[in-house]
């Protein structure tokens, strides 16, 4: 995600649902005003402790896991802010969504403090990390000034003030995104939503293996093509990985963990050779997966990836970075990957 928060965004949300349908809908989010539990909460999240005297009522929101989080949880009426989208919001989440103050970059520290938040969570490590220009301060840092936080699981760095390099692999597991919404949602005051949400994503998941279960595994790789000519692939420790899985397929690039995102020669594709090439299209709020197809036909149209399989039999898909996520979009993006590798 650094390499890619550079790009110029912009946020037009077009709603095509109406709002009655989507807060009905089977998974959509519960109408504000939950009732909320009271009393001192403590949950350990990427090895520090974090503790509300009471759930959270000045909620931010930062990158598209965490937003699209606290929309599931059904906190929209607590969130102050949210930013950095890197594509539309799955539906259900589109009319809270469109509610909100939104900032297409993320803000300065200065901005986010001002804000006033008494709690952040962030679909990205790089946000509470050290290096890089996108610091708003560690955790431990905003904790010292009464703002408790937290970063999802499968993105924990091996200690406060960390990134991507720092993540553990074997913390890279669907269970830590369970972990995730129950934590949140004790800390949130909303447990039973978070049950009910985490019952949902199971149900949808295990649908989606049942169909797949005997099916051959198809080999894949998740590419983005840059301006230059160059590669920049997904490696075994990005969430993506898992939800190849999960859609009964597997990631041709598995065996790079140095980092998620990594470079890669023409060389190196071809001799990897997958069947299945799917873009990581972003970033920008208003993307679906209609605005990779640029991305999928710059990889068909370049003739040194002509006999590579994916390509020579008709099989590059656009594809979208926020479906690389481990959030509840989960589920989606897993339905999705099994209608392209295993089309009904």
């Amino acid at each position: 995600m650094p390499a890619l928060s550079g790009h110029r965004r912009r946020l037009i949300i077009t709603l095509s649902c109406a709002a009655a349908l989507v807060l009905t809908a089977c998974g959509g989010p519960p109408r504000p005003g939950a009732v909320m539990a009271s009393g001192a909460v403590t949950e350990t999240n990427c090895g520090l402790p974090v503790t509300v005297p009471e759930p959270p009522r000045r909620i931010y929101a930062l990158y598209q896991p965490a937003i699209e989080m606290v929309h599931a949880l059904g906190v929209t009426d607590r969130v102050v802010g949210t930013a950095f989208l890197d594509a539309q919001v799955l539906p259900d989440y589109a009319p809270a969504q469109a509610e909100m103050d939104y900032l297409p970059e993320l803000p300065s520290r200065e901005a986010l403090l001002a804000a006033t938040p008494d709690f952040v969570v962030s679909g990205y490590n790089g946000v509470f990390a050290t290096s890089g220009s996108e610091t708003l301060g560690t955790r431990g840092d905003l904790a010292r000034l009464g703002v408790q936080s937290w970063v999802f699981g499968p993105l924990c760095p091996s200690a406060d003030g960390l990134a991507d390099e720092a993540i553990d692999p074997r913390a890279v597991t669907m269970d830590n995104v369970y972990a995730d919404v129950r934590g949140l949602g004790r800390l949130f005051g909303v447990s039973e939503r978070a049950e009910q949400v985490v019952a949902e994503m199971r149900r949808r998941l295990d649908s989606v293996r049942s169909r797949t279960a005997d099916m051959p595994v198809v080999r894949v790789a998740v590419i983005s093509p840059k301006d230059d000519g160059t590669f920049s692939v997904a490696g075994g420790q990005d969430f993506v990985t898992r939800i190849l899985e999960m859609a009964g397929a597997g990631n041709v690039f598995a065996d790079l963990r140095a980092k998620r995102n990594i470079p890669v020669g023409v060389e190196e594709i071809i001799a990897r050779n997958p069947d299945v090439i799917l873009t990581s299209t972003c970033c920008d709020g208003t993307y679906t997966r209609a605005d990779g197809e640029p991305d999928a036909q710059k990889l068909r149209d370049n003739p040194a990836l002509a006999q590579v399989n994916a390509v020579r039999d008709g099989r590059v898909h656009p594809f979208l970075f926020a479906d690389r996520a481990a959030g509840v979009r989960v589920p989606h993006a897993v339905e999705t990957v099994a209608d392209l590798v295993h089309p009904r």
